[in-house]
């Protein structure tokens, strides 16, 4: 029987708490811009700055950002790419973790 892909919630999950546990002094934190929303609720987010293509997670003291991917499918929107281009052209470092494991092995 074949395991069943995790979702990306899942992946992003137990990458957080094994950053956290392996790294305690270093401050990994989530950005919450996806997910379904209403028109208002996405109207008000926007004026409050919010920004579509910002990765999933940010660790500011090492200047990395971490887009999570399922193990198997998911894409970069163009949003996503122009963001991560952005990012690098301004020397900070971008991870597209294709699961927990794979955003670990770069991580690390």
């Amino acid at each position: 029987m074949e395991d069943k892909i995790k979702s990306e919630h899942q992946e992003q999950a137990l990458l957080v708490q094994w950053f956290r546990r392996t790294y305690p002094g270093v401050l990994i934190y989530a950005i919450p811009n996806g997910g379904a929303r209403g028109i208002a609720a996405a109207t008000r987010l926007k004026v409050e700055g919010v920004v579509r293509g910002i990765p999933d997670l940010h660790i500011p003291a090492w200047g990395v950002w971490i887009e999570m991917k399922r193990t198997k499918g998911g894409r970069l929107s163009p949003e996503q790419v122009a963001m991560i281009e952005y990012l690098e052209g301004i020397g900070h470092t971008v991870i597209v973790g294709r699961g927990f494991e794979d955003a670990k092995e770069q991580i690390v």
